[in-house]
């Protein structure tokens, strides 16, 4: 088991740096400079949604900073407005401006080209299922270790070492 579990993680890694370099031929495609792959795809992610930076950053998997960083030039790049909430004047809102909306819905387009390429492939709808089934129970587990971690009791020999060291 330990091999595959090893083996999935860097495949899990090596497909979403595939998919953002998918991502990137589609935007210079369009002959779009002025937003990379990272932010092309967050601003999928935004979609219709008026959401916080931490919101953002909670429903995808981006770090807090390059979060802060790619909302700021998106908004520099006219694809998202951002304003301050008006209940909590520490957060700030970002939502699709009309150049924005434009890009996600060319990125829509680009999601549907490559499902109807897979119905031209052997995966199946089914296959996809199963997939996704496995990679949220595999989240699931993720987000449990750190609890699991701090209820198993200390491994008796690191104990008798640690003692040793002190001494």
């Amino acid at each position: 088991m330990h091999d595959t579990y090893i083996e999935v993680i860097s495949l899990v890694e090596r497909l979403h740096r595939h998919f953002l370099e998918v991502v990137k031929l589609e935007l210079d495609g369009f002959g779009i400079h002025d937003i990379n792959n990272v932010q092309g795809l967050m601003l999928f992610n935004i979609g219709d949604a008026e959401m916080t930076v931490g919101e953002l950053t909670l429903r995808g998997c981006y770090l807090g900073s390059n979060v802060s960083y790619n909302v700021k030039k998106m908004v520099e790049n006219g694809y998202l407005s951002q304003e301050r909430s008006v209940h909590d004047r520490r957060s700030m809102h970002v939502r699709l401006t009309d150049k924005g909306a434009k890009l996600r819905d060319r990125m829509r387009n680009m999601h549907q080209r490559h499902v109807e390429l897979l119905n031209q492939t052997a995966i199946t709808d089914e296959d996809l299922q199963a997939a996704t089934a496995t990679l949220r129970r595999l989240e699931r587990f993720w987000l449990r270790v750190p609890d699991i971690n701090a209820r198993q009791p200390p491994d008796p020999n690191l104990v008798v070492m640690e003692a040793l060291f002190r001494q």
